[in-house]
């Protein structure tokens, strides 16, 4: 069962198929109605609404296919030792790494530096800063059709 949004040349998975466009973006660091969508996002990111802006990020949510619930990845910072876990940290906020040809995606993380790492404070999106996000170098891999939607957040700069 599609998600009605497929395109020529789509894998039939309109989640996968948008992560694969951003990431397309993202590696190469269309006039649009809407001031926020993926569109816009992509076309901001590539410099075609102001060449030259620095940004290398399209900071995305995805929402899961049963209950349509906005989906919050977990992981852990590395520990000051080698074998050692780290504090656990939550996100509803991802930048894609990399997207195969399974429809497998690598995430990382991204979180505001204002916000507090402890995993249970995040009850949905709206609970996270947005302000300043940041990359954890936290990654998560995901199979993209466990997903029926997408939403893109304005393009950032995460990259240093």
């Amino acid at each position: 069962m599609g998600c009605g949004c497929k395109k020529e040349g789509a894998t039939g998975n309109c989640v996968c198929d948008i992560l694969r466009e951003i990431l397309d973006a993202q590696s190469d660091v269309v006039e649009n109605c809407c001031d926020t969508s993926c569109e816009q996002s992509i076309n901001d990111l590539l410099g075609e609404t102001d060449p030259g802006n620095g940004l290398d990020t399209v900071p995305v949510i995805l929402y899961c296919k049963d209950g349509c619930k906005p989906f919050k990845g977990f992981g852990a910072y590395r520990g000051s030792t080698l074998g050692e876990i780290g504090e656990c940290v939550s996100s509803f906020v991802f930048r894609v790494k990399d997207v195969d040809d399974d429809c497998c995606a690598v995430l990382e993380l991204l979180r505001s530096t204002n916000d507090p790492t402890h995993c249970d404070h995040l009850k949905d999106p709206c609970d996270q800063d947005l302000s300043n996000l940041d990359n954890t170098g936290i990654c998560i891999t995901v199979d993209l059709d466990c997903f029926c939607h997408v939403t893109c957040l304005p393009a950032i700069s995460v990259i240093d």
